[in-house]
């Protein structure tokens, strides 16, 4: 009877089992499916068009060597995010996010102080990109195009209005560079705007197996009829006129060139950089900049040492001290030795100490209390990029 029972109840479920789907129902799991998998496409190339990057940077700063004052030290932090979107294959938005006072163009710096306040953050780039095969055009709040070091301009200088770089291939790896600018420094609704002009040509090529050299030639002509929107800390150590304007005008010629050799290995290249500025529109015989590197490794990978040393020298309105360096105290008017050892012991971690010994280049410009004997300066940083 138990058997019966069994065999009773088992049997309509096994041949409901048994039954094949109906048409329509098979249909329909198979739309979901691929609706599924479009989905799962369509946000695949979501992401891919979205990409992410940023950086932290702690580092301690010590500053010794004026007679005249006490050696101070401080903790200083800096944060960027950045964020771009691919709209189309050619055409591209983006942004950062960065520490630093927002008046301050050539620092994203904040130092850890004032009763713990909260930090300054504001977007130091909004920008549009279009690129058309090997021409890349800005618009905007935007990435420097052009070949640099921190004599003319600071890293985190962004220039504001329109630029573009076009790079053209040429055999055996090397390439000529065209760019770019116009920068609207300074706009001004009752009268004349501030802007600058510039352009560079750079090639970049191999002379050997081992053996690679590059040269960038760039002319800056700025227009600084407005300075309604400059501070103290634009004006910096250039010479001010009594109505509060630049004593000079800045057009400045730059010349930078290289020589990277990779004999040794791959991880050991030894880099020597030369750098000639001279401003064709200074009112004052301080109009020459000169800046010399020596490097020799690389930080770029887990395990990677690099160690260099740089001897660079401005007068006082050789270049335009609101976008030029702020390694140091002395932005233009100095002469600067300065060593520094890179090295990488996670992938995405550096570690870095740079030493800065530096004097004012002429006394005839050196202002009431500004030191002029050797100072130096420490800087140890700890950086992580994602």
């Amino acid at each position: 009877m138990r058997r019966l029972v069994i065999a009773c109840t088992v049997a309509p479920i096994l041949g409901l089992a048994a039954m094949p789907a109906r048409p329509e129902a098979a249909d329909s799991l198979e739309a979901l499916r691929a609706e599924i998998t479009s989905l799962k496409a369509e946000q695949a190339e979501r992401d891919a068009r979205l990409h992410v990057s940023g950086d932290f940077r702690l580092r301690y700063e010590g500053n010794y060597g004026d007679v005249d004052a006490d050696d101070w030290d401080r903790g200083v932090l800096r944060a960027r995010l950045h964020a771009d979107y691919a709209v189309t294959r050619w055409f591209t938005v983006g942004g950062r996010l960065a520490t630093g006072d927002p008046d301050d163009p050539n620092s994203t710096d904040v130092t850890l102080s004032n009763f713990a306040d909260d930090l300054d953050f504001s977007l130091d780039q909004a920008y549009a990109r279009v690129d058309a095969g090997d021409l890349r055009a800005w618009g905007g709040k935007f990435p420097l195009p052009f070949v640099r070091t921190d004599v003319v301009w600071d890293g985190d200088v962004n220039p504001q209005g329109a630029g573009g770089t076009y790079r053209l291939p040429l055999a055996r790896g090397g390439a000529i560079q065209v760019s770019g600018l116009y920068f609207l420094v300074d706009e001004s609704v009752a009268g004349s705007d501030s802007s600058m002009v510039g352009a560079q040509v750079g090639i970049d090529a191999p002379l050997g197996e081992a053996l690679r050299f590059d040269l960038s030639v760039a002319g800056y002509d700025y227009s600084l009829r407005s300075v309604a929107g400059a501070d103290a800390g634009d004006f910096r150590s250039n010479l001010i006129g009594p109505d509060g304007r630049y004593v000079s005008d800045f057009n400045l010629l730059d010349v930078i060139a290289g020589a990277s050799w990779t004999g040794l290995a791959e991880h050991w290249p030894v880099r020597l950089l030369a750098e000639y500025v001279h401003n064709t529109g200074a009112r004052t015989p301080g109009d020459t900049a000169y800046n010399l590197e020596l490097s020799a490794g690389r930080a770029r990978e887990k395990g990677d040492w690099r160690f260099g040393y740089g001897f660079s020298q401005a007068e006082v309105d050789a270049v335009l001290a609101a976008f030029s360096h702020d390694n140091t105290t002395l932005p233009t008017n100095y002469r600067q030795h300065t060593l520094y050892v890179n090295y990488v012991p996670l992938d995405n971690l550096t570690l870095d100490a740079t030493y800065y010994h530096y004097r004012p280049y002429s006394a005839e410009f050196v202002g009431a209390g500004d030191p002029g004997d050797w100072l130096d300066r420490v800087r140890l940083n700890f950086l992580v990029a994602f």
